[in-house]
């Protein structure tokens, strides 16, 4: 049976491997994804297409996996699942051809690049009955879900402000298209400012209302095209206020591609989040060192198991698509804001 009747070996119970897949390599975190599919226990990796042949067969050999020549190639091997991992324009119609196939969904961050690309993303999976997930691997990392279990708890009572970071490395030198402003949709602020976006509104259960954004190219600026700093100051209809430097502002030689943290002021504390602080620093001559070795439970591996679960228990998965949409939507006010110096204001 196919995972839009639930995947079921002959007992009748939830127990079979699932079938899994990637579309398209394109993704800096095609790679995570595909050594997690590979190791993980209950799926059996069927595979990766690509439209660049050459990018996908390397991956293909890399991870010991079949190379399907087209994506229908590979949604027509009775798929439970895919990972969407390709350009960011491109996800649209990645995602209209598995929900046709009946195949669930786990789509890159962000969403899409429109807001009608979204909610016709959105509206291709409700009515095709397969899940949606967005790729917010945050939602899974250890401090993050610690302080959102505090949150419930009441242990820093009102939420009253947020000062985050979500910062990286220009990532032109991992995949050219990221600088690329009609295959990306922007730079910086689209790369880093939904994964803040998102843990703020599951943290707060209330919605931005309001975003006001100032963006340059100061660093790394002569390399691209396309903003590579960002201030974001949001407002949410419960009245807390958050500010996101969502900058490609490290430097080539920093031990880690990035980062995300935040401080989180409510009335009865503070508290100081660190979503990367469980690691070693390694050191050696190698060009890519030092570099840290993250000793953290993994939460790529962890978001995949949720994806896993919602497909086993026919469930809405813990990170939908509307949620990827809302913070698609906090990405595109900013660079409506930027451009014209003044606040935007968001429908809810």
């Amino acid at each position: 049976m196919n995972s839009q009747g639930g995947p079921v070996n002959s007992q009748g119970n939830n127990m079979r491997d699932l079938r899994l897949g990637l579309l398209s390599f394109a993704h800096v975190h095609a790679e995570a994804y595909a050594y997690h599919l590979g190791t993980m226990p209950g799926v059996r990796f069927v595979g990766i297409a690509d439209s660049d042949s050459v990018r996908g067969h390397a991956a293909a050999q890399r991870y010991g996996v079949r190379f399907f020549p087209s994506y229908h190639a590979l949604l027509d091997e009775g798929l439970d699942g895919v990972i969407i991992c390709s350009e960011n324009v491109r996800h649209r119609a990645l995602v209209e051809l598995a929900a046709a196939a009946s195949v669930n969904i786990l789509c890159e961050k962000p969403l899409a690049t429109t807001l009608e690309d979204g909610r016709a993303i959105i509206a291709a999976c409700e009515a095709a009955g397969v899940v949606l997930m967005t790729a917010f691997p945050m939602r899974f990392s250890a401090p993050v879900r610690e302080v959102k279990a505090l949150l419930d708890q009441g242990g820093l009572g009102k939420v009253l402000a947020c000062n985050g970071t979500n910062q990286g490395q220009v990532p032109k030198r991992y995949r050219e298209w990221f600088v690329d402003k009609e295959l990306a949709g922007g730079g910086s602020v689209f790369d880093h400012t939904v994964h803040l976006a998102d843990i703020l509104r599951w943290y707060l259960g209330s919605e931005v209302v309001e975003v006001y954004a100032q963006t340059n190219r100061i660093v790394h600026g002569e390399d691209v095209e396309v903003e590579t700093g960002g201030l974001l100051m949001l407002t949410f209809a419960d009245g807390t206020f958050a500010s996101i430097d969502c900058s490609w502002s490290r430097p080539a030689n920093y031990p880690t591609w990035g980062g995300l943290g935040f401080d989180l002021i409510g009335e009865k504390g503070v508290v100081n989040v660190d979503a990367f602080r469980q690691n070693l620093t390694a050191y050696s001559n190698a060009p890519e060192h030092p570099a840290w070795l993250a000793w953290m439970s993994d939460p790529d591996r962890a978001m995949i198991a949720e994806f896993m679960a919602a497909i086993r228990e026919q469930r809405t998965p813990a990170v939908t698509g509307f949620d990827g949409y809302k913070a698609m939507e906090v990405a595109l006010a900013a660079y409506r804001s930027a451009e014209a110096g003044q606040p935007v204001r968001l429908n809810v």
